[in-house]
């Protein structure tokens, strides 16, 4: 009776971790789509806004003067077109980290890196972001305590063309976070199993 009891227990265990392995397989499965998926997207959407960018100006004549208007004539939008730039080739070039960490095995010290490019990208999107948001606004509605005009009411197409490209970026942005937040999990998780299997190897 009891080595069937015991047999009982032991095919109890072996589904239990078969379960248990099955389960996390694809757990790492959706984890790693959702990662290239999203990263994928950050790439659309800072190259887009690179090209409307790059593509985006209007002439206009002012007083007898002709007056361009592009990104390159103010600080801020340069700064958000560069960490675009940034943005995307990092996106790109993770997703080949991404499936490496897919074919070779997860490794906490691993994931911890990918946390760290993407914790570094968070706060250059969202400094790109709020710089050319500064900006934008005051082009688009003034400050009349400084004495500052609005142009965008003559320039219209190229303050919407630029408008196009900072909701873009800020797309991407969000993108980030919900990368941040989904690799920060697995450094936790995989600290604490780590954790969990070091205890269970120090009991007798």
């Amino acid at each position: 009776m009891a080595p069937e009891v015991a047999r009982e227990k032991a095919s109890d265990m072996v589904q239990a971790k078969s379960l248990g392995a099955a389960v996390s397989n694809t757990t790492k499965r959706g984890f790693f789509m959702a990662q290239t998926l999203v990263r994928f997207f950050a790439a659309v959407f800072t190259l887009t806004a690179i090209c409307v960018m790059a593509t985006s100006s209007q002439t206009i004549v002012l007083l007898g003067f002709t007056i361009k208007a592009h990104y390159s004539d103010s600080s801020s939008m340069r700064f958000l077109f560069v960490s675009d730039v940034i943005v995307s080739a990092s996106s790109l070039l993770s997703l080949i980290f991404v499936y490496h960490l897919r074919r070779s095995g997860s490794s906490p010290k691993h994931f911890f890196y990918l946390f760290l490019h993407d914790m570094v990208i968070l706060v250059l999107a969202v400094s790109g972001c709020a710089a050319a948001t500064a900006v934008g606004y005051i082009g688009r509605y003034g400050e009349e305590k400084m004495g500052w005009m609005a142009v965008c009411n003559r320039v219209g197409i190229f303050c919407n063309h630029m408008t196009i490209a900072l909701v873009l970026s800020y797309l991407a942005f969000f993108s980030y976070f919900a990368l941040t937040v989904m690799s920060s999990n697995t450094v936790l998780y995989g600290a604490n199993d780590e954790y969990q299997s070091s205890e269970r190897q120090a009991c007798p």
